[in-house]
């Protein structure tokens, strides 16, 4: 059973937010215009009442952009559809995939190829907690 972070919408921390935009090429001087104040709340979660947290464990997901340890959000307000990311529980087990429909019969797929895809055989139990809606994740292993 993964362990929940339930987040505090009560609290802001709006940090500033600059205007200029940073090129990944060639760099270029950055100018100093501060465009407004940013809370990562507003940012990433639209629904905080049915919104939660959950880390990522393993790497079946690593072409999706979702590594070990990742900061998932969750949104359970919305319907899980074709080729969504999320968060299922099968035979009893959480598991982070990406939702297939196939002639109206639900498959969950990694997004790695070392990993097989798990068919949802008629008799079998599946819940989708809810949908993956941002993966953070650090850039550098000493953080």
């Amino acid at each position: 059973m993964p362990h929940f972070i339930t987040p505090l919408f009560n609290t802001h921390l709006k940090l500033p937010l600059f205007g200029s935009q940073v090129p990944a090429g060639f760099p270029s001087p950055a100018d100093d215009h501060l465009e407004s104040e940013l809370d990562l709340n507003e940012y990433l979660i639209d629904h905080p009442s049915e919104t939660f947290f959950v880390r990522a464990k393993g790497d079946s997901m690593l072409e999706a952009g979702i590594f070990d340890k990742d900061l998932l959000i969750v949104d359970r307000s919305l319907t899980a559809k074709h080729n969504d990311i999320v968060i299922a529980a099968v035979g009893g087990e959480l598991t982070v995939k990406r939702l297939c429909v196939q002639h109206g019969k639900p498959w969950l797929l990694p997004a790695n190829p070392d990993y097989r895809p798990i068919q949802i055989k008629e008799g079998s139990e599946l819940y989708v907690w809810g949908v993956v809606i941002h993966a953070i994740h650090r850039m550098n292993a000493n953080g």
